[in-house]
């Protein structure tokens, strides 16, 4: 994977981890060979599947939704002595 279009991809996404998870999904999408498994882009000569994905997020081909109401994005109480 290209550190240079990492870079880039995550100036695009903002937040690492959702990048990872972006372009993990994207990966399998693209080796599946279902629906969803061409690339986005045109030349994708001498590219590894994960250089595609990282391509298609800087040019504006695919983004990413967070769901409002997510528990997940929620802060988790620290469970700690009582006083």
């Amino acid at each position: 994977m290209n550190s240079e279009l990492c870079r880039k991809a995550l100036e695009k996404i903002g937040n690492p981890n959702i990048l990872v998870n972006v372009i993990s999904k994207r990966v399998r999408q693209l080796t599946s060979g279902g629906t969803g498994s061409r690339p986005l882009i045109a030349d994708t000569t001498r590219l590894g599947t994960a250089d595609v994905a990282l391509l298609e997020i800087i040019e504006g081909k695919m983004a990413h939704e967070l769901a409002e109401d997510n528990p997940l994005l929620e802060p988790v109480r620290k469970k700690g002595k009582r006083s």
